[in-house]
């Protein structure tokens, strides 16, 4: 009997089961710990316990360090899968999705050169009001500035995708728009105006081409494309732009690779 059985005879109350992990070494351990917990979570059987191990016994079973294993959770804590009680111990929210979208480990410099290497023209810029589905990211913001590109192929000049950016207007008013031609804004923010990203989060989904996409991207009404959208935190946290980008359905394919080993 291992010792995660052996603490939920003593408690009397079954602990909620996560599955086994192969970790993959070239990836950090915590964010594998947090993935694979989240997807047991997420996926746990409707009557599963809702109090999850200790942090040793959750370590124990990944066979990582407890401090990896707190840093996977608070991970999961901070997207309200889980919460934490001093002395009581870390219990499954209710109310947490059973299903969400898939997210994916990167860095600044892969999202740069996934912008990079198209022709771009700024279609128009200017100052508007936090739209609706931009005020969750904006909160206390009363409006952002608009930046609208579109980018073409290089060779065959065949637009390709375009973009919407929701900035804050403190950087706008320092942003060179001659540089969003020539750089991504992920470039210009970073390496321009010294923003200093922390994280960006993806998110990208299937959609039918609506009229000004249609046009844009010369592509036949309600035909199918991929929506991006990508929202860029500081250091401290706060968002300080939000992308929107129509990719053609017929260019562009959303790839994730897996790693086995």
């Amino acid at each position: 009997m291992n010792r995660m059985n052996q603490a939920n005879e003593v408690n009397h109350t079954p602990a909620f089961a996560p599955d086994s992990l192969v970790l993959n070494r070239k990836l950090p351990l915590w964010y594998q710990v947090s993935q694979s917990l989240r997807a047991s979570i997420l996926g746990r059987p409707r009557d599963a316990s809702l109090r999850l191990p200790t942090e040793e016994q959750l370590a124990g079973h990944y066979g990582v360090s407890v401090l990896t294993m707190r840093q996977a959770l608070k991970e999961l804590e901070t997207e309200g899968l889980i919460s934490r009680h001093r002395r009581r111990g870390t219990f499954i929210e209710p109310r947490a999705r059973r299903v969400s979208p898939v997210r994916l480990l990167g860095s600044i410099d892969a999202i740069v050169a996934q912008q990079s290497g198209e022709r771009t023209t700024v279609l128009g810029h200017g100052p508007a009001a936090v739209a609706g589905d931009l005020a969750e990211f904006f909160p206390g913001c009363a409006e952002v500035v608009n930046y609208r590109r579109l980018r073409c192929d290089g060779e065959t000049g065949e637009p390709t995708n375009w973009a919407e950016n929701a900035l804050r207007p403190e950087l706008a008013e320092r942003l060179d728009v001659a540089d969003l031609e020539r750089w991504p804004m992920t470039k210009v923010l970073r390496d321009t105006l010294g923003v200093r990203i922390s994280r960006i989060t993806d998110t990208v989904e299937a959609r039918l081409a609506d009229p000004v996409t249609a046009d844009l991207l010369q592509v036949p009404l309600l035909s199918p494309i991929l929506h991006y959208t990508g929202v860029t935190y500081d250091e401290s946290g706060q968002v300080v732009d939000v992308a929107r980008i129509r990719y053609r359905g017929d260019r562009f394919s959303f790839s994730v690779t897996v790693e086995a080993h």
